[in-house]
């Protein structure tokens, strides 16, 4: 991809959003769901849960692919990559983008995972433990490539000239995608980024997280004194960057812009947070983005609902922000933990919460646990200005993300 002649860099707003989510499909839905602070929470219906004591989940109902995927043969590709897709296509609607315009400018697309196609690869499993390996479906085998999240994307939108990458940093890999997309087009080397998360629910990952001991009985209680784990979920969110220049020259709707990020690794625990990794992430994310603590108005917390993940980050921000930190929810109460699309989830909830002047609550809460000491906004919605958000993704391995937006404010000329 060609560099631009531009040295200075350029602002990068949000202008569409694309979501497949368990409160609701498409951005006004998603609104709603936050605003009612709706759950997804309901028993596992897409695998076989005979034998486990426990199986809430928070899946998609409803999903139709071939309202959005037009181009593509909707039974080639696996159920995250059809969630990825059809968010995608929703967010340049959304966008208000002419792709005949569009098609031939440089852009990016750039997908999180967790899992890839895991559904697919439980299938092939089944098979050959009950049959062997010449069982295995050959379209499960042809489905299965982690790659197809952002390839396909590109494929069903006949994008000519992208980037199009998938990004496997787990849990996090929202916030990495989002951070990949805004270098992109705040450096000039794409016009435009289409970025987010994907995952679909799958044995592998609701029985790998129930042996750990971190599945909930019934529902995801972050902060709460009696939480009791995660409960696993499944959808994609996808976001339209492009630089504001852009953004204004064409008339379009600015939900909110892009701050600044910041990423690290510590390596410390294959699945333990570290306090002061996690905290050093949100200080550079501060730094990146030219925000001192202060001025952030709400935090959008990774919140698991574990006991590990909740009091670590929780004492993380206080050392960030003090004894009085700003709100911090966490929209995994609604939504359940969505892996590679929780972060993308969760900052479109910001960018909605910015421009609609309130703060999504965290449900199912009765009491803060004293460990966690954060108002974290419990059961209800409340109206309030928001000018800078701070929404953070936290992964397995250590791998940490953290986005910063903004609000957009119009001075006239």
């Amino acid at each position: 991809m060609a560099m631009s002649g531009r040295t200075d860099p350029r602002r990068v707003v949000i202008t569409g959003l694309g979501v497949v989510s368990s409160i609701g499909t498409g951005a006004a839905e998603f609104l709603q769901g936050l605003r009612s602070g709706s759950s997804g929470a309901k028993p596992i219906t897409v695998f076989d849960v005979e034998g486990f004591d426990h199986a809430n989940g928070c899946e998609v109902v409803g999903f139709e692919p071939g309202r959005w995927i037009r181009q593509l043969p909707v039974e080639k590709l696996g159920r995250a990559t059809q969630y990825s897709v059809a968010a995608a296509r929703m967010a340049v609607d959304d966008a208000g983008m002419d792709l005949e315009v569009w098609r031939s400018r440089p852009g990016v697309v750039t997908i999180g995972t967790t899992d890839g196609e895991s559904r697919d690869l439980d299938f092939m499993v089944e098979a050959e433990v009950l049959h062997g390996p010449e069982r295995m479906a050959p379209e499960s085998a042809r489905r299965v490539a982690a790659g197809r999240l952002s390839a396909a994307i590109a494929q069903e939108l006949r994008l000519a000239d992208v980037e199009a990458v998938t990004i496997p940093t787990a849990c996090a890999a929202g916030n990495y995608a989002i951070g990949y997309g805004f270098d992109a087009v705040r450096s000039g080397e794409a016009e435009y980024a289409l970025c987010g998360g994907a995952d679909a629910m799958c044995r592998k990952t609701f029985s790998g997280f129930y042996r750990l001991g971190t599945i909930a009985p019934d529902r995801c209680r972050p902060f709460d004194v009696d939480r009791k784990g995660i409960l696993t979920g499944e959808g994609a969110g996808v976001l339209v960057l492009e630089s504001l220049d852009s953004a204004l020259a064409r008339g379009a709707r600015i939900y909110a812009e892009v701050l600044g990020y910041g990423l690290n690794c510590d390596a410390y625990h294959q699945v333990a947070p570290n306090q002061d990794s996690v905290g050093r992430c949100m200080e550079i994310a501060l730094e990146n983005a030219g925000v001192k603590p202060e001025q952030v108005d709400l935090i959008s917390a990774h919140g698991t609902g574990t006991k590990a993940n909740d009091v670590t980050e929780a004492r993380a921000i206080r050392e960030v922000f003090g004894t009085q930190p700003p709100k911090v929810i966490s929209m995994k109460s609604m939504i359940g933990h969505t892996m590679g699309a929780a972060s993308a989830l969760s900052a479109i909830g910001c960018a909605l919460a910015i421009t609609n002047d309130f703060i999504p609550p965290t449900i199912n809460h009765t009491t803060t646990d004293p460990e966690c000491d954060v108002d974290c906004v419990p059961n209800t919605a409340v109206r309030a200005d928001l000018r800078i958000v701070q929404n953070n993704g936290l992964a397995f391995g250590g791998n940490n993300a953290v986005v910063l937006l903004g609000k957009y404010d119009e001075v006239p000329a």
